[in-house]
């Protein structure tokens, strides 16, 4: 029997990149579909985030205001996706919001007021996880907050987002979409791992169960608050890795700045991937 082509370590010390040892895998015909995945992923992800701190030093050069939500469902990846985008970012130029449950205090004040504390300083990116929509769908679903809250919100942001807009503030709505049967592989694998298992919540719990309710809400959101001046943003977040990159580009296309003609990958989101909302009768989540 034929003996399959191996890798040696002469062939590592010849490729002085990943383009040159996937030259090398491929010349021996070695089979490496998920290693060839992987390293495209991370060379990818590199060229991208090279391109973010550029970005982030054109931002406070011309001291813009940039905000950046992700919303989604739970175990969507908005967590690992802003951990992609600031990875290499340089902190006093940035600022990542996760609030907790407000307090008593706060429970009495201006639903909007504890968000605008944390809005990007000039020359800032400030990157939300979960926002101020928690009270479009999170709350209403969960029974966090009252009819009244709900609607006095849905009737107030779009004016809460126009002033902004009108202020100079770029900002930036996504939402990462996964599907039913990818979420509860998600919950399962954090239930498995020692390290992940915190993440996972009574929230969480009760997700699968809610998935019809959170639909009609999500739904609800995007109609009343998708906006030519403020539009949502879909990213298919089935495929982790894929997110993450589409994500980036999808920002990095919005701006013009500083050597974007230099970037060694393409900088526009796959259509496929990255869309304005749009009404449709089949979504997956």
């Amino acid at each position: 029997m034929q003996e399959s082509p191996k890798l040696t370590l002469d062939d590592f010390k010849k490729a002085s990149s990943n383009q040159e040892l996937l030259k090398i895998i491929r010349e021996k015909n070695i089979p490496f579909d998920k290693v060839e995945r992987r390293l495209f992923y991370e060379e990818e992800l590199r060229n991208l985030q090279i391109e973010l701190v550029k970005l982030q030093q054109w931002i406070a050069n011309n001291k813009m205001r940039v905000a950046i939500i992700f919303e989604g469902r739970d175990a969507a990846g908005k967590g690992g996706n802003i951990r992609r985008f600031t990875e290499h970012l340089n902190p006093r130029a940035m600022n990542v919001v996760a609030l907790t449950k407000p307090t008593e205090i706060e429970r009495g004040q201006w639903y909007f007021r504890r968000y605008i504390k944390e809005m990007p300083n000039s020359g800032e990116i400030v990157f939300f996880d979960r926002s101020w929509y928690n009270r479009a769908v999170v709350e209403p679903v969960m029974g966090f907050c009252t009819e009244t809250q709900y609607q006095n919100f849905m009737v107030q942001v779009s004016e809460f987002e126009h002033m902004m807009y009108e202020d100079g503030l770029v900002l930036i709505k996504f939402w990462f979409s996964i599907s039913k049967d990818e979420q509860l592989a998600r919950f399962n694998a954090r239930i498995a791992t020692p390290l992940k298992r915190w993440k996972y919540s009574p929230v969480d719990r009760k997700s699968q169960e809610l998935w019809d309710k959170y639909t009609h809400y999500k739904e609800q959101m995007y109609s009343r608050t998708h906006t030519s001046y403020s539009p949502w943003i879909t990213i298919k977040a089935n495929d982790k890795k894929l997110a993450r990159l589409e994500s980036i580009r999808y920002v990095l296309s919005q701006f013009n700045y500083e050597g974007k003609d230099k970037a060694s990958t393409i900088l526009f989101p796959d259509p496929n991937v990255v869309m304005r909302y749009y009404r449709s009768s089949k979504q997956i989540d």
